[in-house]
């Protein structure tokens, strides 16, 4: 079912696509790759003698000169927020199965229909340069229906928009972290194009990481044309999609420069998110949702 789910063009009901989508991996699963987190603190007490030492405020004991241990409430629930890059960068390529924006849509509908059979609390932000939209994280099934029908309408408008004048995905990754106040899941889905320098983007990641959120990047891309280069050999016209400058050329003539300009990219974005202890998958349309989720998938369920 996800082979051929995975060559359809029509997205016009895209609960539907995720819901055929989950189906088609989640028996695969002996058990769920996303759990909660039994850390959050509660309160403190008083340490009496017969007390395990393992969770005594050492830093409260420094200031008080008295011994308090810290109490955590358990926390059977998940709360995930998936942050979808929505720029114009992301409704490349034209032609293909999906476009990244498409792809990443679809994985995210996905995504939220495997946490909705687990009970779990899920929020979506959508982000250009600025962000567009952010939804609290909640369980109910009417909030997972409002999710799907901003997905939906995120997908249905073909309409290339102009670059903003300010701002960058590097603020909204901080401004993300900045409101995200209990330990959760972070999914983001972006090719990663940003106009700000290199390290302010990680720096955003890294903010991310900074309360201790358990995040995944799918860093989306179209591997045969924006890695590897490979198209005809004869002139082209390429159109930036974020500010619509032309450049024509013969990709033969440039293919080596800029098959490692891209490549030191990827591969420098993949070691600050080892670094820094962020999952890294890499998302390529011209792939199969089998392909990219499945393995990703599995693979958490036998770690956690």
């Amino acid at each position: 079912m996800i082979e051929k789910l995975s060559e359809i063009s029509d997205l016009n009901n895209l609960e539907f696509v995720a819901a055929h989508v989950t189906e088609g991996f989640i028996t695969g699963l002996h058990k769920s790759p996303f759990h909660g987190f039994s850390s959050e603190f509660n309160e403190h007490s008083l340490y009496n003698k017969g007390d395990s030492t393992r969770h005594i405020d050492w830093k409260l004991y420094a200031r008080t000169e008295k011994l308090f241990v810290k109490h955590y409430e358990d926390e059977s629930n998940l709360r995930c927020y998936i942050l979808l890059d929505t720029s114009s960068s992301m409704k490349y390529p034209k032609s293909g199965k999906f476009n990244k924006l498409e792809f990443s849509a679809v994985c995210a509908a996905a995504v939220i229909n495997l946490l909705r059979k687990q009970r779990d609390a899920v929020s979506l932000t959508l982000f250009d340069k600025n962000i567009d939209f952010s939804s609290e994280a909640k369980i109910s099934s009417t909030h997972a229906k409002m999710l799907f029908s901003k997905l939906q309408e995120t997908v249905s408008d073909r309409e290339i928009k102009p670059e903003p004048l300010s701002g960058s995905i590097a603020q909204c990754l901080h401004r993300i972290a900045e409101n995200i106040h209990k330990r959760s899941m972070v999914l983001i889905f972006s090719d990663m194009m940003d106009s700000c320098e290199n390290e302010e983007l990680y720096a955003g990641l890294q903010h991310l990481r900074h309360a201790k959120h358990d995040v995944v990047l799918f860093h989306v891309l179209d591997r045969p044309t924006e890695l590897n280069f490979d198209f005809e050999n004869r002139p082209y016209k390429f159109i930036d999609m974020e500010t619509g400058s032309v450049v024509a050329l013969n990709p033969l003539d440039y293919k080596e420069i800029y098959r490692k300009l891209s490549g030191d990219f990827a591969q420098e974005l993949k070691n600050k998110c080892s670094m820094f202890n962020i999952d890294y998958v890499e998302a390529d349309v011209s792939k199969t949702f089998k392909e990219i989720l499945v393995p990703y998938l599995l693979k958490r369920a036998v770690l956690h």
